[in-house]
């Protein structure tokens, strides 16, 4: 429930497109996303920063009107639409500038458009990976270096505990409790930041 209620409420500061507070979280949160989604699907990575700018100029165009439903879906397939159509839009551009010239990659672009099913998964688990990364960076510095490096070393790098523990001179019990407080605070971070 917190989280959707932050999450609505950073909807509703993006309305404004004078608050630039808002607007610096939303690109924070959401344009390393769109720039890798660019890049996934063959843009070079100037293009991939025009997908971005572009999907985000469509975003404030309609954020003054935007009244998010959930029950017409979530945020994140609203934007991942959003981003889709302005792939195409920019696929279309490149291909209309190199008819005649046999550009082979604007053809192998266009072939490779994304199945929607297919990107729809691909963009959730990259948002889920991207949301864990952008907390962790955030969180990290709350907590005392072993105790990090607890969470770090048997969550992320999947390391055996004892071996940890061992490394670390904590007793198990101590990097069961360091793993529990600092996933949990990623976990809050992101709700903080996103709920959709």
């Amino acid at each position: 429930m917190t989280s959707t209620i932050t999450s609505e409420s950073l909807l509703i500061k993006i309305q404004d497109p004078k608050d630039q507070v808002a607007w610096t979280r939303f690109v924070r949160l959401y344009a390393p996303l769109l720039h890798s989604y660019g890049l996934r699907h063959g843009l070079q990575d100037a293009d991939a920063s025009d997908l971005v700018q572009d999907t985000l100029k469509n975003v404030a165009r309609v954020a003054t009107n935007f009244r998010y439903d959930q029950s017409k879906g979530s945020f994140r397939g609203w934007l991942l639409a959003i981003a889709r159509n302005e792939l195409r839009k920019l696929v279309n551009r490149r291909s209309a500038q190199a008819v005649g010239t046999g550009d082979t990659d604007v053809r192998m672009m266009l072939e490779s458009m994304p199945d929607v099913e297919m990107d729809a998964h691909r963009w959730d688990q990259e948002y889920k990976l991207h949301m864990f990364r952008w907390a962790a960076e955030f969180v990290r510095n709350d907590f005392q270096e072993r105790t990090w490096q607890a969470f770090w070393r048997t969550i992320v790098e999947d390391l055996p505990v004892e071996q940890v523990a061992r490394d670390l001179e904590m007793s198990l019990g101590a990097i069961y409790v360091a793993r529990s407080r600092v996933t949990a605070r990623i976990r809050q971070k992101v709700n903080e930041a996103d709920g959709f």
